[in-house]
């Protein structure tokens, strides 16, 4: 019997080699294709990850689906700023009480702005998109905004931001604040901000700034002194766990729960993507991680 089954897996050997060789002089044989690795599961809500030279989609959960998006709208308010004509980025602001009086009231996330210190708008947008600084989201919605009045100037450049989702061909996103601190209609998808991030990620000044993990920013002072601000932390903790990272942005509240728009090159290769409404800030980061290991998989 043990002879018999040795016999019958050497013939058996030798039909595969005759066969292999067979297709070989025929030139049918191919290797097989990898599998696929499977799509990761992720807590957040929603996904959406891109090849960000293409923008050939890579992963996708509840991708159109329309949710608050907390923070994560200051690329937008980035993106606006720096699509401003003739712009100087070395131009100052004198910083407002009404912007201080605003963090104050809605318990906002805060760059620590000095009421009466002239900020250059460069500054401003460090203090925008790192320690996420809404105060500094006011400070220039007040500045880029058109009107006479400090509310019509902030309509203003809200209404900039729907008109630059427009020019993006986003139906699925809209903004009714200039920080995510918004009256219950401003809201975007993991589609949409990926988009919003891939061309604002067009401009070097604002690549530069979303990739920095810490700025310190020196400020003038009522009396025309410098004050050195305490430093300011990139709120993208990616930037230190994640080999590649080159941005973007966190958000979070209670209602949008912890989002994360994110982007990393490896290999001159760039993937990019959000997460939103994940658990926890650890939690966002971890789906972040997923998805980009799988991103880089398949491109």
């Amino acid at each position: 019997m043990k002879i018999d089954i040795q016999g019958f897996r050497i013939r058996r050997a030798v039909g595969v080699a005759v066969t292999t060789g067979a297709l070989l002089a025929s030139g049918a044989l191919y290797a097989a294709p990898a599998q696929a690795a499977a799509a990761p599961s992720v807590v957040a809500k929603g996904g959406f990850v891109m090849n960000n030279a293409n923008g050939k989609s890579l992963y996708t959960k509840a991708a159109d689906t329309r949710r608050s998006t907390g923070s994560t709208t200051k690329i937008m308010t980035a993106k606006v700023v720096l699509a401003q004509k003739n712009l100087n980025l070395d131009a100052k602001v004198t910083i407002q009480k009404a912007y201080s009086d605003y963090i104050v009231s809605k318990n906002a996330s805060s760059a620590r702005l000095i009421v009466g210190d002239k900020v250059t708008v460069r500054q401003l947008l460090y203090g925008l998109m790192l320690p996420s600084g809404c105060d500094a989201a006011y400070a220039l919605a007040d500045k880029f905004g058109s009107g006479s009045t400090r509310a019509a100037r902030v309509k203003s450049f809200v209404g900039k931001m729907n008109a630059e989702a427009k020019k993006l061909g986003l139906k699925n996103t809209r903004f009714d604040s200039f920080d995510g601190i918004g009256n219950g209609n401003n809201y975007s998808t993991p589609r949409d901000l990926t988009k919003i991030a891939s061309s604002a990620m067009k401009n070097s000044t604002f690549r530069s700034i979303v990739k920095t993990k810490k700025y310190t920013a020196k400020t003038k002072t009522k009396t025309g002194g410098t004050r050195t601000m305490a430093p300011w932390t990139n709120t993208n903790t990616l930037l230190n766990s994640y080999s590649g990272t080159i941005g973007v942005k966190t958000g979070s509240g209670s209602v949008s729960k912890y989002c994360l728009v994110f982007a990393a090159t490896r290999n001159g290769k760039t993937v990019i993507g959000t997460v939103l409404a994940s658990s926890s800030a650890a939690q966002r980061e971890k789906d972040a991680k997923k998805l980009l290991g799988y991103g880089f998989g398949r491109i």
